[in-house]
């Protein structure tokens, strides 16, 4: 039986300069069986950032140093997939529309009911899962499209567009035969179930989101 990996555990990632703040909001988490770890600044926090691990991370948006928002504008940088939910004050709520227009996840103002921030949390964190299942299936089917000849990656184009075999055979000049044994082939290493089911699985590469 395969063992669990704590890193395979979301982990809610908590970023804020002031201390009191990072103490609390880790026994919240905690509290209700999230695990979590905690950063007195964004640098600490890049230093430390490892892409495979799943969560959510809760930034404030005002820090000395590299801000929350730049600290959002590297982790994009990097294609981090990582759902970001800023913690606000009054002041930074327009900074805080401008930073969910950059990808972030939610914001929360100050001050918060404990119960409103783990919403978002385990919406966040909902959502990460889906993202990273996602991302996983798009590299599956990446690397299965890998092992296809430069014939097959043809055919399997012009199966796609809808061309029945024939058509296929007429285009590329071989035999009607050769286009079914090319076409069993895409099938089977493609692991199609079905013509739609190859088609959907294209259709994820050419529109990832």
């Amino acid at each position: 039986m395969k063992k669990d990996n704590p890193a395979d555990k979301p982990t809610v990632f908590i970023v804020d300069d002031d201390e009191p703040v990072r103490d609390s909001l880790k026994m919240l988490m905690r509290s209700v069986g999230l695990s979590a770890e905690t950063f007195s600044g964004a640098a600490e926090f890049l230093e430390a950032y490892d892409p495979d691990r799943p969560g959510c991370l809760v930034l404030d948006i005002r820090m000395p140093g590299m801000s929350g928002m730049e600290l959002q504008e590297k982790l994009n940088e990097i294609h981090a997939i990582l759902p970001i939910i800023f913690i606000t004050g009054h002041g930074d709520v327009p900074m805080a529309v401008k930073a969910i227009q950059y990808g972030a996840a939610d914001f929360i103002q100050k001050p918060f009911r404990d119960q409103d921030l783990l919403d978002r949390i385990n919406k966040a964190i909902e959502q990460d899962a889906s993202n990273r299942a996602q991302l996983l299936e798009t590299r599956d089917i990446e690397e299965r499209l890998s092992n296809l000849t430069p014939r097959e990656k043809e055919v399997l184009e012009l199966i796609v567009d809808g061309r029945p075999n024939k058509v296929i055979a007429a285009d590329l000049e071989v035999s009607q035969r050769t286009v079914e044994i090319h076409r069993a082939r895409v099938m089977d290493k493609m692991r199609a179930s079905s013509l739609a089911h190859l088609v959907r699985m294209v259709m994820r590469l050419r529109n990832p989101g």
